[in-house]
């Protein structure tokens, strides 16, 4: 019976099973991959070494925006620091929405400025009684206010005609709806970028009787242009006609004011929600609106009644078109399916649009009325309805513009 010798290995007694030019390219390929590693590393720290350290915003910045006039930041104040100026109107645009809550309301055109209104604006204004037709040319407008944080402004003006009744017409209607009137028109003019001084040259005409022309009212909204929001309000100019003799292109240079929203009729609604089927009904039943008496072509109404929640759209209805006339019958029951934290947090958007049944033409929005949960006059209709059990509540709400 023969013993196999034992042999004792040591480390150093360790081969591999490599010939020599294999082992020295592995260790060319390792030295190589440590230098490399190692000049990254020596890389890196020369880069925090040498870059300055980050002064906290507030020191940037001054309380407009600006960067600090310091001695140690002589270079920040020579160059804008962008990313700064972008964080800021994030966020800035980030907290207006998320102000508005679980209550969204359609605030006054006064309540969106963000500063207290300042420019003016030149305008024109012709009647020409042989076309019989009514210019309106908008010319420039003059030291407009500009954006807190991009320090721009791009303004455009839209212009609308308003036409009511006077003297005995309006008497009549003087216990209903005292302020009540129509759009006629209305137009947009061009859009001027970063100007504060724009000048637009825009001229628009409307068809209009004579026996109208005391009866109109121009309204000039100065507007700030804005691609992802809502369009910022600059001030408005109003000039009622019945003051003016415009049988002559007359100039005016009017100092812009507090935009405020105009009654243009008003909507009769009901509301009812069903608590065990979590079910709310809103009825359109009367839309009163004052048509203008010299239009030929036969108008058509319809109402949009959307439920909002968190700014966010949840679910819409609209109505069948029934033809204008000073109080339009709809009696139209629409239902909305809402859970009850939702019926606790929405509000409803009733949107009137106006058709031309003789033209093929785009809607028009008449008027809005918006109520929810809040604390204004609108919303003690909504209110009366969480407190009744399956009993319609009926109110008139003014429609706004």
């Amino acid at each position: 019976m023969s013993f196999l010798p034992t042999v004792d290995l040591s480390i150093g007694d360790l081969r591999m099973p490599f010939n020599e030019e294999v082992k020295y390219c592995i260790l060319g390929i390792s030295v190589t991959l440590f230098l490399i590693a190692m000049g990254i590393l020596v890389w890196q720290f020369y880069r925090y070494c040498s870059q300055a350290p980050k002064e906290p915003v507030d020191d940037l910045l001054s309380s407009d925006g600006k960067p600090a006039k310091t001695g140690d930041l002589h270079t920040e104040t020579q160059r804008p620091n962008f990313k700064v100026e972008k964080l800021h109107e994030d966020a800035r645009r980030l907290s207006r929405c998320l102000s508005m809550g679980s209550h969204v309301e359609l605030p006054s055109l006064g309540n969106q400025l963000d500063e207290e209104v300042k420019g003016s604006l030149r305008f024109s204004l012709y009647y020409d009684q042989l076309q019989s037709r009514l210019v309106v040319t908008v010319l420039e407008a003059r030291g407009l206010p500009v954006r807190d944080f991009s320090r721009s402004v791009d303004p455009f003006v839209r212009v609308r005609l308003l036409w009511a009744r006077h003297d005995n017409e309006e008497e009549k209607e003087e216990q209903s709806s005292p302020s009540l009137q129509c759009l006629l028109h209305e137009w947009q003019s061009r859009i001027v970028k970063d100007s504060s001084s724009p000048t637009f040259g825009d001229q628009f005409s409307y068809s209009m009787e004579e026996e109208d022309v005391p009866h109109t009212t121009v309204r000039f909204e100065v507007r700030d242009f804005d691609k992802f929001s809502r369009h910022g309000f600059l001030g408005e100019v109003r000039v009622s006609l019945c003051d003016m003799k415009i049988t002559y292109p007359l100039e005016v240079l009017e100092d812009l004011q507090t935009p405020q929203k105009d009654m243009v009729g008003e909507v009769l609604l009901s509301l009812k929600y069903l608590h065990t089927l979590q079910r709310l009904e809103v009825g359109l039943l009367k839309i009163r609106a004052l048509p203008q008496q010299s239009k030929k072509d036969q108008v058509r109404l319809y109402a949009r009644i959307s439920v909002l929640c968190n700014q966010f759209k949840l679910r819409h209805q609209k109505s069948t078109a029934k033809t204008l006339c000073e109080v339009t019958v709809f009696n139209e029951v629409m239902m909305f399916t809402l859970p009850d934290p939702q019926i606790r947090a929405c509000c409803i958007v009733v949107s009137v649009y106006e058709i031309h049944a003789d033209r093929k033409s785009a809607k028009r929005l008449v008027g809005q009325v918006t109520f929810g949960k809040g604390k204004r006059s609108e919303d003690e209709h909504w209110r009366l309805m969480m407190r009744s059990i399956c009993q319609p509540i009926a109110k008139w709400h003014p429609l706004l513009i």
